[in-house]
């Protein structure tokens, strides 16, 4: 096999909305995990081509631009354990359950190498599940940087088949709570609508119908304020933010959403959305778990602030 084999390969065509966006600015907004200065030594190195050419990081798209990136494969001892604080809810010899912060990236990424709960992770517990290669050790799923709450990890490669499993035949109880922009009048409702990338805007998620995935998310009314509301969410699949694109999809976006929401919202340093609750039979004794955690203290004082609103 020779290297090139080994590289990652990413395309984009550059639409009308992207004329004379910096190449460099233009290729950190198509994955969050990617860090300008990242993509900057990526094109010094020759890995970023616009119609087949080699570019430099001020060079400026044009329509119809078609750009190519090759990510190279990450550096086996890349990822270091570092100590940091960790709520974990639950551990054991096979699975942690933790409470992640809101903005807390859950693993490295190219050029973002630290300060992952990944890193705190190694640090805690020495030893995780090595499926999903040296980037993500022990990640089953994951939950966005701007997401609190619940996730579960493998610490060996039996429970993270396990676990990974009960994930794709939706067996895993995953609930969230919400605060969304608007008064939602009915108590409940699905919203079964598939998932994939915008193409109008390739940084964001969207439904759509062509090369897309099913998506379904259930949710209930919790409470109603004078212009939020208040709502549980259940995810019967694990899509790309699914919640965040389903509930702007319906015309209910959640509140200090910075990719999906509308730009007057609440300040919360990212979207109002946490993970609840985590339910799932564990691998090896085949005892039904489930856990809860409460919500952060930023979601609870906004709360309280639109009830008296």
């Amino acid at each position: 096999m020779n290297d090139t084999q080994l590289f990652e390969r990413y395309d984009w065509t550059a639409d009308s909305t992207d004329i004379s966006e910096r190449i460099d600015k233009y290729i950190t907004l198509q994955n969050e995990d990617w860090s300008r200065s990242q993509v900057q030594a990526w094109i010094k190195e020759g890995r970023v081509t616009v119609n087949g050419e080699a570019v430099k990081s001020n060079y400026k798209l044009q329509a119809d631009d078609e750009v190519t990136l090759r990510v190279p494969p990450p550096k086996e001892m890349a990822i270091k354990p570092e100590s940091m604080p960790l709520d974990i809810v639950y551990e054991d010899a096979d699975v942690v359950v933790v409470n992640k912060p809101r903005g807390l990236v859950v693993h490295p990424a190219p050029g973002h190498y630290s300060g992952t709960l990944v890193n705190g992770l190694l640090a805690h517990c020495k030893d995780l599940s090595g499926i999903n290669g040296v980037l993500r050790p022990g990640i089953v799923h994951r939950i966005d940087k701007d997401t609190s709450g619940l996730l579960m990890v493998a610490k060996n490669d039996k429970a993270h088949m396990g676990l990974a499993e009960q994930l794709k035949e939706h067996t895993v109880n995953r609930k969230y709570v919400a605060i969304v922009h608007g008064v939602i009048p009915h108590e409940m409702g699905t919203i079964d609508a598939p998932i994939g990338r915008d193409p109008k805007n390739r940084q964001q998620m969207a439904v759509v119908f062509e090369n897309s995935k099913p998506a379904v998310t259930h949710f209930i009314v919790l409470d109603r304020f004078k212009e939020y509301t208040l709502v549980e969410l259940k995810l019967e699949t694990g899509r790309t933010h699914q919640i965040r694109v389903h509930m702007k999809y319906i015309g209910y976006p959640l509140a200090g959403d910075p990719k999906y929401g509308p730009k007057n919202t609440l300040e919360l340093g990212g979207q109002a959305l946490h993970a609840k609750t985590l339910g799932f039979v564990h691998p090896r004794t085949g005892e039904h778990l489930e856990f809860e955690a409460p919500l952060p203290q930023d979601m609870v004082d906004v709360i309280s602030l639109l009830k008296q609103s």
